[in-house]
């Protein structure tokens, strides 16, 4: 069976009981939920194992994607969620779900899809929840608490294991064991469950078994940076300040030096006998084997230092870059031999689940799943057959990170010592990294050297000589080297020490401030001189400060937003003489208000009057959910809880300026400004125009003010014409005939029009002499014939010798206008197939009509092209 759990980016999910077909009919009954992939209840069995419920942030989701599958074949919506990071942990039968923004753990029983149980924690990174098979643990890094918790009532299982602040690890091995390192003390150990009662109802209130610490081993010195990963039977961690990575399985401790200048970091479950240990800032990952000693490195393609630990999975190493989105597949000789690429930027979670990797983008729509043979398939959590809907847009991809120069690091700030008995106590403030990021600090000093982890900046130096004055220097060391030292002030130790404060509060405030406060300590004869302050997270303890009073406020950004701490203080006398450290405080998350919206892009809306669209990307929460944004365009101000707002009831052309801000527990944070323009009428100018006998073509240009125009051709007495807004011909008219055209263009805000005057061309026809039906062209075509000299003109369209104006002479070029309905006329000329009812008005002492029969009209003599009169 797979095992383990982790924190929010490299989430685990753990198998866990027997499947049944009541459970799987039960799963896809419930809640009406939609099912793909799942041909029969015997087929759902088999496949149920091979599948992994992965988070979508943007819709609020969990997916179950079905590895055999590649496809979703059931989701639901967790409330309140959206965009909030979220912690998944699971069994086949069992979800936990953390809540990063409000702490919240919640228990989903896959059976029924229905959460059983809830319970709070402290929000932000510093809790994580771990989970197998009935065994479920919240780990308090902060405190250095570790519960037991009833899975099915999230009830508290007999007595919680207490560990010095600022513990690290806390997910399962194979064997079912939950490994805690305390980098304190340098050690790892190892705790087990306690058996749960039948019920939750049936656990005795406050008694009962609890779970216990079953080994502990030395792993490091104290005080150094460590990072856990749990194998199949037991576990590796990463020593970080020493490079080395320590190894512990059954019993036998193994450690093994690696060649690192830069920080590296483990994934938080390593499924097979060999670790990756990613170190991001070389691009570079060492592969260390499972007897240790057996040491390979490959190096990643790219440049940047935002790649995740490398996962191993099927004789292959897994390494995600999210700057690009890309995932780098190794084999096990170290060489590429596949690239994932993806399709935005942004946290990638890989988790080796149920004989498939699961690869999932949960700020987007996108999953992966690979299989044991590399079959890489992609997943869309959103696919419209599942449950409907458009995904949101993708995030805009972050600019890329300016490089900043890379040197020694400088000195250490602030480097102070404390006497205690025979001991003295050295912290001392960052150094400046100089563009490399700080392994380690170097402690020297009374005949000692002490190695301490970059986020510890303390440590106690033991084996001192009361009444003897000591000085102690410290100095960084980076990927380039170490560099300058700074000494302390000179302390001698005494065995006169004062005694800590009795007991310390604190308090996060809305500025990003915190407030730490204490009673005053008892300085068992010798007067307070100050207070020494170290804040606890997970897995690190460093100095914020000191006080001659009794409070500090440690100022805004000096801890990270978002990250719980506690406190710790240390009273130092007018001698310099300290005092032990003080009890831990309560657990506060400190918080500011939200950062600039991001990315923020105003629009036209173009089919809308008076109306633009606004988008941006969410601004930083910096230690609280944003809870709305406020968006001002032109004055008027509205609240959305979307990244994006389209308002309405602005001026037609108007010019705005648009105003985001986001909103938190401590107020709004800064604004992001842009400009927009509302859809204007359009403006049309003519450009040109043309003309045949029947028809004319007006050519235009159009600014369609940032709408969609459409455009017509008018002129009075014809029907408009519609067409393409850069010319539109219109036919059917007069020829020799001059028209005033109308181009009107129509959007949203209105309309604009431009004229122009055209005439169209004259149409001319031949005059045609009509022989007799005998053929006699001579003597009935004959000027000298009686009354008769060529083609009768009438003034009607019919025959008639009353309504008869006149004779056009055979070859007689006239002038034509339109054609119209009349009597039927033969043209033996043409063999009568030209027989019409068509006449034709002509110009020939005004207005009048001839047959068409009797008249070849030039260009082709078709009739069709004169419009009807």
């Amino acid at each position: 069976m797979d095992t383990g759990s982790g924190p929010v980016r490299r989430r685990s999910r753990l198998r866990g009981g027997i499947v049944t077909i009541a459970t799987v009919a039960a799963l896809l009954a419930a809640m009406g939920l939609t099912v793909l992939g799942l041909g029969a209840a015997d087929n759902a069995v088999a496949n149920y194992d091979a599948s992994s419920w992965l988070w979508s942030a943007a819709r609020s989701e969990l997916a179950r994607v079905n590895g055999v599958t590649a496809r979703v074949d059931t989701r639901t919506e967790v409330p309140a969620a959206r965009r909030h990071p979220m912690q998944v942990t699971q069994t086949d039968r069992l979800l936990l779900l953390r809540d990063l923004n409000t702490g919240q753990v919640s228990s989903l029983d896959l059976a029924t899809l229905q959460i059983t149980a809830t319970t709070r924690t402290t929000p932000g990174l510093g809790v994580n929840v771990a989970l197998h098979e009935d065994a479920a643990f919240v780990v308090d890094a902060v405190q250095g608490v570790v519960r037991q918790l009833d899975p099915r009532s999230l009830a508290p299982v007999g007595e919680p294991i207490r560990y010095p602040p600022g513990i690290t690890g806390g997910s399962f091995d194979g064997e079912g064991r939950l490994w805690i390192a305390v980098p304190s003390e340098g050690t790892v150990s190892a705790i087990t469950a306690a058996p749960l009662p039948e019920t939750p109802a049936s656990a005795p209130a406050g008694g009962g078994l609890s779970p216990k610490q079953v080994e502990t081993y030395d792993v490091a010195e104290p005080a150094h940076e460590l990072v856990v990963s749990t194998l199949d039977d037991g576990v590796a961690v990463l020593d970080r300040t020493a490079a080395a990575l320590v190894t512990v399985q059954r019993g036998t401790v193994t450690p093994t030096k690696l060649a690192m200048a830069a920080r590296g970091a483990l994934p938080t479950r390593t499924t097979g006998p060999r670790v990756p240990v990613t170190v991001p800032g070389e691009r570079r990952v060492h592969v260390v084997g499972a007897k240790g000693g057996d040491v390979s490195t490959f190096t990643v393609p790219g440049s940047g230092d935002q790649l995740s630990p490398a996962v191993a999975w099927a004789d292959r190493f897994y390494c995600a870059d999210e700057a690009t989105g890309t995932i780098y597949a190794f084999d096990a000789t170290g060489q590429l031999v596949d690239t994932i690429r993806g399709r935005a930027t942004g946290p990638l979670e890989l988790e080796v689940r149920e004989n498939h990797l699961f690869i999932n983008a949960p700020d987007t729509s996108t999953a992966r799943v690979v299989d044991d043979k590399h079959q890489v398939r992609e997943v869309d959590k959103y696919a419209n057959d599942v449950l409907g809907g458009d995904p949101p847009p993708a995030p805009p991809p972050p600019p890329p990170p300016k490089k900043p120069k890379v040197g020694k690091p400088g000195a250490p700030r602030g480097v102070t010592a404390a006497a205690g008995d025979a001991l003295a106590r050295v912290s001392w403030r960052p150094a400046p990294a100089n563009g490399a990021e700080i392994i380690r600090y170097v402690v020297e000093g009374a005949g000692q050297r002490h190695e301490v982890g970059a986020n510890q900046r303390s440590v106690e130096i033991k084996g001192l000589t009361n009444g003897e004055t000591y000085r102690f220097e410290v100095h960084a060391v980076n990927a380039k080297g170490a560099g300058p030292s700074r000494t302390s002030n000179p302390v001698t130790p005494t065995a006169a020490v004062p005694d800590p404060p009795a007991s310390v509060t604190a308090e996060e405030r809305p500025d990003g401030t915190v407030l730490v406060r204490w009673p005053e300590a008892n300085g068992q004869g010798n007067t307070i001189a100050r207070y020494a302050v170290t804040a606890s997270s997970a897995g690190a303890n460093a100095p914020v400060g000191e006080s001659t009073k009794t409070e500090l406020v440690v100022p805004a950004g000096e801890l990270e937003y978002g990250t719980q701490y506690a406190f710790t203080v240390v009273s130092v006398n007018d001698k310099g003489a300290a005092s032990a450290a003080s009890p831990v405080s309560n657990t506060v998350v400190p918080y500011a208000a939200p950062g600039r919206p991001a990315d923020l892009r105003a629009s036209t809306v173009p089919d809308q009057p008076g109306t633009v669209s606004v988008q941006w990307a969410p601004a930083e929460p910096n230690g609280r959910p944003v809870t709305r944004y406020v968006v001002d365009v032109a004055g008027r101000t509205s609240e959305v809880t979307d990244t994006r707002a389209t308002v309405s009831g602005l001026g037609n052309g108007q010019n705005v300026t648009v105003k985001v801000k986001a909103v938190n527990e401590a107020g709004p944070g800064a604004e992001a400004t842009a400009t927009a323009r509302t859809v204007a009428e359009p403006r049309v100018t003519v450009t040109g125009s043309s003309a045949t006998a029947t028809s004319a073509t007006v050519s235009f240009t159009v600014d369609a003010g940032g709408g969609k125009a459409t455009c017509t051709l008018s002129t009075p007495g014809e029907p408009a014409k519609s067409g393409g807004c850069s010319s539109i011909t219109m036919s059917g008219l007069t020829p020799g005939t001059t028209y005033t055209f109308t181009v009107t263009a129509s959007n949203a805000a209105g309309s604009g029009t431009a004229t122009r005057a055209q005439s169209t061309d004259a149409m001319y026809g031949i005059a045609t002499c009509n022989n007799g039906p005998d053929g006699d062209q001579r003597t009935y075509c004959d000027k000298d014939r009686d009354g008769r000299n060529g083609n009768e003109i009438f003034k009607v369209t019919r025959q008639d010798n009353d309504q008869q104006v006149g004779w056009a002479e055979p070859g007689t070029r006239l002038k034509a206008y339109c054609k119209k309905r009349g009597d039927n006329v033969d043209a033996w000329i043409y063999n009568n197939q030209k027989q019409s009812t068509w006449w034709v008005q002509v110009e020939y002492e005004g207005k009048n009509y001839i047959p068409w029969a009797w008249l070849n009209l030039e260009g082709g003599d078709d009739i069709n092209v004169l419009p009807t009169c």
